[in-house]
């Protein structure tokens, strides 16, 4: 399935050109993370995908939900296809521009940032830094999980999560330091006075994450 999705291209486009993915949280669409391209790096190819799924409450979705499920709350083989997909339009933009000796870089919020959590570690030959807002590693989707950990090493992941966030707990959120820390992964975890979204703070760590 070809992803819809927003695009930023810099100047001048190389075979190394530095290609960062954006993805959205449950209910929104691909404009949400595409506001963040104004501080990003000119030089960098920027691609903001819409999930292929309409949520119940408008927008999008890159899984359904059932929150009367407890145990089953994740609708895995949604989860697993909208995974294949992102990676297939990952190939296809690279292909398409022909980046073949660049580094790619994930930004996920909320649902997004799950996936994200998935795709660095199902597939951590294919990016570098990592960025997951307000969410947390759902192990059910990530069923062929990388545990090398020297095929993790140059990962470096930047995690926030807001103290008050009523959507996704924070002591899910803190479920990533865990699994990180037992992977041996590079990684930055940071809590701010918040709720469910991302406050100036958190931008501008998230800025400083991405240029370093």
């Amino acid at each position: 399935m070809e992803l819809q999705y927003l695009v930023r291209e810099p100047e001048t486009i190389t075979p190394s050109t530095t290609l960062l993915v954006l993805l959205h949280g449950y209910g929104s669409n691909e404009e949400d993370l595409f506001s963040f391209a104004p501080t990003i790096p000119e030089d960098w190819l920027i691609v903001s995908f819409r999930a292929p799924h309409n949520s119940h409450y408008g927008g999008y979705s890159w899984y359904d939900i059932d929150l009367m499920n407890v145990e089953n709350r994740v609708d895995v083989p949604q989860a697993r296809q909208s995974l294949e997909n992102i990676l297939a339009n990952i190939m296809s933009v690279s292909n398409r521009y022909g980046l073949t000796d660049n580094q790619t870089h994930l930004i996920g919020f909320s649902q997004g940032g799950i996936i994200s959590y998935a795709l660095a570690l199902e597939y951590p030959e294919l990016f570098n830094k990592v960025a997951c807002l307000s969410a947390y590693p759902e192990e059910k989707i990530m069923p062929n999980m990388v545990k090398d950990k020297k095929k993790l090493e140059h990962l470096r992941f930047f995690i926030s999560h807001g103290t008050d966030d009523a959507t996704v707990p924070l002591e899910w959120g803190r479920k990533a330091a865990d699994l990180l820390y037992d992977l041996s992964c590079f990684f930055s975890f940071r809590e701010y006075m918040n709720g469910h979204g991302v406050n100036q703070k958190n931008y501008m760590d998230l800025m400083d994450f991405l240029r370093k």
